[in-house]
């Protein structure tokens, strides 16, 4: 690996002169050496191409997520649990998300004040879509700066191939699928921390990193990675304030922050790493067990193999070791594999380190890595493109993900059946479809509540049968009586026929 602080410009300050690479185009300005001074090329790559890649990448994310938002095909609770905390902080209230549990407060979960940022674009349209939209457009954002700058270090065609197997790697994809969460805000800044770092603009690169810290509370964990980073360049009194800040903003959020807003009085996520469901497991035998499932270790290798390996030549990849670190400790197999929403912060960290990568061995004394570095981004963008066809934009080419079934048919017709304003306690099925105008819980999360509607889908995956719709109502709130009022398909809906408790649980008053 080349030395981190070597520079390569002459006294001017220009770069010396170099011949393109066999992928660059007659008219490409010449990549710079590893460890020039990248600061003044910016001007010298076109925006445009990657403005419109990005607004491409941002349709078609937004085009999956709102067809499966349209077939109420959501696969967690967690996009109508962020509605309510966006609907809170557009209404200027506290982030109290019921769905959670009646007057809950979402900040003694996750700490992520940054969702915030939202409430502007919930104002204009008040929905579940809005969230998917912006999710899709910060991903997006993430796409250019990663492609840009993958162009500015290499030259040639290079950005293209990377904006391509960056836009279509299994991180985002399945990001995408996942519906929204606020891991969507790290995505584009940890692009932009990361381009800071390689373009030596060190100022920018502590900038970018700060407000990490506001998207969850893991994240003061990267930062002081990124610090640690600008020590390592030369940047010494910068990379140990950094440093310290983000293992400070990490500690104080986990030990202080989220215990006096949850009403346990602790940070409930510490019991996926020291509990096997109702066994203890020990620090010892977590760290032991790190690399214990095929699982584990098929996410790995296919984590750097979308980047061809070359990733492992950059330091960048040092950025990813704070979040597989908690992964790869927990006990919870959600974390481990390639699905659900938890590598897309990886995804920009890890095509950037890949340009990085291909950079530093494109000189290599070694000629098989020099000419390996040369097919490198043809090779990752081949290898997005083929994994592709088992992943979920897949789904975009078939016919059948534009039709509308009896499925989704009764289940309009069951929201049509609840009033705006309700309180109304149902399953996933339903809603994030309901979390816009209504007052949402999680079907038996909300006891002594007496809602005023009972929705719920037959085919939802219960552990035992519902066959009595009402008499199960009527089993989670045993204080009121209830009737049916709507039935079509695998849906049903029932309506409370006794007055409202005078007092609910865990809902103010003025409320």
């Amino acid at each position: 690996m080349l030395e981190l602080n070597k520079s390569g410009t002459d006294r001017s300050g220009r770069l010396p002169a170099q011949g393109p690479g066999p992928d660059a185009s007659p008219a490409a300005d010449p990549p710079p050496r590893p460890g020039g001074d990248l600061r003044g090329t910016a001007e010298r790559v076109p925006l445009r191409p990657y403005v419109i890649a990005a607004a491409v990448l941002c349709a078609l994310y937004f085009l999956y997520s709102s067809l499966q938002y349209g077939r109420f095909g959501s696969p967690s609770w967690d996009l109508g649990i962020f509605e309510q905390e966006v609907r809170a902080y557009a209404g200027f209230d506290a982030p109290i998300v019921d769905i959670k549990g009646p007057g809950y407060l979402i900040l003694g979960d996750h700490f992520s004040p940054i969702v915030a940022l939202l409430a502007p674009l919930y104002w204009l349209w008040p929905s579940a879509e809005a969230l998917l939209f912006a999710q899709a457009a910060l991903f997006a954002v993430g796409a250019v700066v990663v492609g840009r700058t993958t162009q500015q270090l290499l030259g040639g065609r290079s950005g293209l191939c990377v904006t391509i197997a960056y836009g279509l790697s299994w991180g985002i994809q399945e990001a995408v699928k996942s519906d929204f969460h606020e891991i969507a805000f790290a995505v584009p800044l940890l692009a932009l921390v990361c381009r800071a770092l390689l373009l030596r603009r060190w100022t920018a690169a502590l900038l970018w990193s700060l407000p990490l810290v506001l998207v969850k509370e893991d994240l003061g964990a990267t930062v002081a990675v990124v610090g640690f980073l600008l020590f390592v360049y030369g940047r010494r009194l910068q990379g140990a304030l950094l440093a310290a800040f983000g293992v400070a903003a990490f500690v104080v959020t986990l030990v202080v922050l989220i215990p006096a807003a949850s009403s346990a009085g602790r940070y409930d996520y510490w019991q996926k790493i020291d509990k096997k469901g109702e066994q203890d497991v020990s620090m010892a035998d977590s760290v032991l067990g790190l690399l214990n499932s095929s699982v584990k270790i098929e996410m790995l290798v296919f984590l750097i193999g979308i980047t061809a390996f070359m990733a492992l030549r950059s330091p960048l990849t040092l950025l990813i070791i704070p979040t597989l670190g908690w992964r790869l400790l927990s006990q919870d197999s959600n974390h481990w594999g390639m699905v659900w929403h938890y590598s897309a912060i990886l995804m920009p960290v890890l095509f950037l380190a890949m340009a990085d990568g291909v950079r530093r061995s494109r000189d290599s004394h070694r000629p098989w890595l020099a000419s390996y570095a040369k097919a490198a981004m043809p090779v990752a963008a081949a290898i997005a493109v083929a994994m592709t066809q088992h992943l979920p934009l897949r789904d975009l080419l078939r016919p059948e993900t534009y039709r509308t079934d009896a499925r989704t048919l009764a289940a309009r017709q069951a929201l049509e059946a609840i009033p705006a304003g309700a309180r109304v306690e149902t399953d996933i099925t339903l809603m994030a479809h309901l979390t816009s105008d209504r007052t949402v819980y999680w079907v038996g999360g909300a006891p002594g509540t007496a809602p005023d509607i009972v929705a719920i889908n037959l085919d939802f995956g219960w552990s035992r049968p519902i066959q009595d719709p009402v008499a199960y109502a009527e089993q989670l709130h045993p204080e009121a009586r209830y009737r049916l009022k709507h039935r079509g398909g695998s849906f049903v809906v029932m309506e409370r026929t006794t007055p409202k408790p005078p007092r609910l649980p865990g809902v103010r008053e003025d409320r």
